[in-house]
């Protein structure tokens, strides 16, 4: 590639990313995913379209496994511990058992109702048989749901993909039916190798970010993000499941107390939207329009039969066991939208030259489109419908630190969001712990030193000085009365009562935030949440 080519490609590149930024302004209010604008765009750019040709399956699928890896890494960051861990349990059957039989069911509908055989129809019920995060939730943020709810959501998003992978790759390498054992073996033997993995790296990366200081804040997010893709790539050469792998290892990054932590998350979903951007684009480059034609209603039956029954069934099934209310199981089964990783995986017959391939690729691809374009306008409706809508809950308070390496105090920069019900709390309300005191109030640009009867408003922000024993105390404090207000106990960060005194420093909610290192740090405090 010469410079001048160099040129040609940056030019195009940045105009189709500057589009695909407005889109999500278009998405955001017709409710549908922006995955549809970004096919869009990419179909629009092909030979169809402009006439740019691009076949390249293989690197199509390098780059989306890369992609995946970034989205899930966000995922895993941006995923609160302690809101998703009562409802583990049941996204994990959800998300295995509940994956087998909406490959079974599908697969049968593929082979009697289409007429594919049982290898392509295995291969299809397996690749459309994931969910994905990010379509789900870009339709229903208007829509706030219980947290049971967005915790299996969550949950079965980001451990779904793992098994779904290998089921592909055992189908158009070995064929479905044999030695079935054997798979279900290999399966779980790559998610547990995958999860410890995950794990190990997770925790091991927390425990040095929180030692370490970094020269500038710059490099924190750098070394979260490597530490992710660390966990991916090791658990796939230890041969077990690196997405799984990577998505613990965020998820417990995610929950640590780490420097910048919201600045981290911040880098994190910028990259993952950069990835989605880039992934759904090359995926839509790939698409031939006009082959398109005689497979709409071979997509049409199976998505139908997918959505209709397999993901149903499987829902019922695997969720009636957790006594999970009638009303939830009708919305998680209408909310498995498909996206980014079925597509992705349809490329992998492609890759090891399965026959009829093209046809599969074709198929998930219209399936994709035209089932996303039917259930994400519809979602929120049928959340109302259901009544499983909540009001919004009083906003999170994220941590961002700083290693200070030769101050023992603690410095706690606190934004006083919308929903806060610090709102209307004097100074002295807050109660705050000996040694911990607020120093500076900034309200409209104006900054004044507060006196203990000043009242507190949305908008304010406070700086908040903490010596080292209190600080995880003060912390805590903070966090009761964004949520509380001013009658809130000593609560930690989970919601639950803290029996020390309070002058103590009690162990933090270890689920939800984890611990701040020992070593002295500034911190800030901003508005935090799944996005």
């Amino acid at each position: 590639m010469s410079v001048e080519h160099l040129n040609e490609v940056l030019l195009v590149s940045a105009l189709v990313l500057l589009v695909a930024v407005a889109a999500v302004r278009v998405s955001s209010r017709s409710g549908l995913p922006s995955l549809l604008i970004y096919l869009g765009l990419g179909v629009a750019i092909g030979q169809d379209g402009i006439g740019l040709r691009f076949d390249d399956a293989a690197l199509t699928q390098v780059l989306g496994y890369a992609a995946l890896v970034v989205i899930l890494a966000e995922g895993g960051l941006g995923t609160k511990w302690r809101e998703i861990k009562p409802a583990v349990p049941a996204a994990a059957v959800l998300s295995t058992a509940g994956v087998a039989i909406s490959v079974g069911v599908t697969a049968c509908a593929a082979h009697f109702l289409v007429g594919l055989d049982w290898r392509q129809a295995f291969i299809i019920g397996a690749v459309v048989s994931s969910t994905d995060a990010a379509a789900v939730f870009s339709v229903l943020r208007r829509v706030p749901l219980p947290a049971r709810l967005t915790g299996v959501l969550e949950a079965e998003s980001g451990f779904n993909d793992a098994p779904v992978v290998i089921l592909v790759v055992a189908f158009c390498t070995a064929g479905p039916v044999e030695h079935w054992y054997v798979l279900v073996g290999e399966i779980a033997a790559e998610l547990a190798i995958g999860a410890a993995v995950g794990i190990a790296i997770g925790k091991l990366g927390a425990l040095a970010l929180r030692q370490v200081a970094l020269p500038a804040s710059g490099l924190y997010p750098i070394a979260v993000m490597a530490l992710a893709v660390l966990a991916y790539a090791g658990g796939a050469i230890a041969h077990g499941s690196g997405f799984l792998a990577v998505y613990l290892a965020a998820l417990v990054l995610g929950n640590a107390a780490l420097p910048h932590r919201p600045a981290t998350r911040g880098f994190a979903e910028g990259v993952a939207w950069l990835a989605q951007i880039g992934m759904f684009v090359l995926l839509g480059l790939l698409v031939n329009p006009r082959e398109l034609g005689e497979d709409i209603v071979p997509a049409l039956v199976i998505g139908a039969a997918l959505t209709v029954v397999a993901r149903p069934v499987s829902v019922v099934a695997t969720l009636t066991p957790f006594r999970t209310p009638w009303r939830e199981q009708a919305l998680l089964s209408w909310a498995g939208l498909r996206g980014a990783v079925p597509i992705v995986l349809a490329t992998i017959p492609m890759v090891h030259d399965v026959p009829h391939s093209r046809q599969i690729f074709n198929i998930v691809f219209v399936l994709v489109v035209i089932y996303t374009l039917v259930q994400g306008p519809t979602l929120p409706w049928l959340a109302r419908r259901l009544r499983l809508g909540e009001p919004q809950a009083a906003s999170d308070l994220g941590i961002e630190s700083a290693p200070l390496e030769r101050l023992r105090g603690h410095l706690l920069s606190v934004s006083i969001p919308e929903r806060s019900r610090m709102h209307g709390v004097e100074v002295a309300e807050l109660r705050l712990p000996a040694g911990a005191a607020v120093t500076l109030v900034v309200r409209d640009g104006r900054s004044f030193v507060p006196e203990p009867a000043t009242v507190l408003r949305r908008g304010d922000e406070l700086l908040v000085v903490a010596t080292d024993p209190v600080r995880d105390h003060a912390e805590r404090r903070l966090r009761a009365v964004g949520a509380g207000g001013k009658l809130a106990g000593w609560l930690g960060a989970t919601g639950e009562p803290d029996s020390r005194a309070a002058g103590g420093s009690s162990p933090l909610g270890r689920a939800g935030r984890g611990r701040a290192g020992r070593s002295p740090r500034s911190h800030r405090i901003s508005p935090g949440g799944r996005r």
